[in-house]
């Protein structure tokens, strides 16, 4: 996701607008892929699937989570072209319900990338938003474009409690705010939690494996998921909450003896 945000154009004055404009899509899709990828090799994430093990997951395996990226290549393109031409929410809903359609059939009916779905998608979308407004392809920039042109539609899909998904029982159970309410305000996750601790630990010089646990471990501290709701109920989030605290309090990465507490924690 970061190099998702981070996406500067490069490489296509020469093209015709079309084609750049196409071009530049297509690398959007590639960053967005990518991303998925880069979250799947990440290592050590308590309760989440890795290369190294399915985490608290007894349905799924790496093996279906890299089917589910393969099914959704053509999805981030094709929302960062509607984004571009200003498409509805309505649209970018029903370029998401296909990428879902197409994802279970690829996982034989597993949940992998539902969020994702959501919310690169959406990222994507305002990306192509700001590609065609001609404006700059900042943090603030992609977040503006994205309240501007569906912030309305998202507030008011973050309170459809019709749908039967995992996170919407969780929402409807423990009132645990989710992926779509993240969503109608912009992602505040996203820009005020995970990315600047990314760019802290980049900063400090300890590379882009620490910074992705470092941000990974401050948005467990700080957000709540559904998905960790469904599966391990109120006491189980808030034991996820308070170790991943703990691990924030001590320093994150830039503690010795980092990895074995990340390793420990409860999975």
């Amino acid at each position: 996701m970061a190099e998702l945000i981070a996406l500067q154009p490069r490489g296509m004055l020469r093209a015709p607008a079309p084609i750049r404009d196409r071009r530049f899509c297509q690398r959007i899709a590639r960053l967005a892929v990518r991303s998925l990828y880069a979250e799947l090799a990440l290592y050590p994430k308590p309760g989440l699937v890795s290369l190294v093990d399915n985490g608290s997951h007894e349905d799924m395996t790496a093996e279906t989570f890299v089917r589910s990226m393969f099914a959704l290549r053509r999805y981030f393109l094709d929302i960062a072209e509607a984004g571009m031409v200003g498409a509805s929410f309505a649209e970018l809903k029903r370029l998401g319900l296909a990428a879902e359609e197409r994802m279970l059939r690829a996982t034989q009916g597993i949940n992998t990338h539902r969020g994702a779905i959501f919310c690169l998608g959406l990222l994507s979308a305002a990306i192509g938003r700001c590609r065609a407004a001609g404006t700059s392809l900042s943090p603030g920039a992609i977040r503006n474009a994205l309240i501007e042109h569906w912030g309305s539609e998202l507030g008011a899909h973050s309170v459809d409690t019709g749908t039967q998904s995992h996170g919407a029982k969780a929402l409807l159970r423990y009132a645990a705010s989710g992926a779509r309410e993240e969503g109608a305000r912009g992602f505040p996750s996203v820009f005020e939690v995970g990315l600047p601790a990314l760019r802290r630990t980049l900063g400090e010089g300890r590379g882009m494996r620490r910074a992705r646990i470092d941000a990974l471990f401050l948005l467990m501290a700080h957000i709540s998921d559904t998905n960790v709701y469904h599966r391990g109920g109120i006491n189980g989030a808030l034991e996820v909450r308070s170790q991943a605290r703990a691990f924030v309090a001590r320093g994150g990465c830039a503690a010795p003896g980092w990895e074995a507490r990340a390793l420990a924690c409860p999975r």
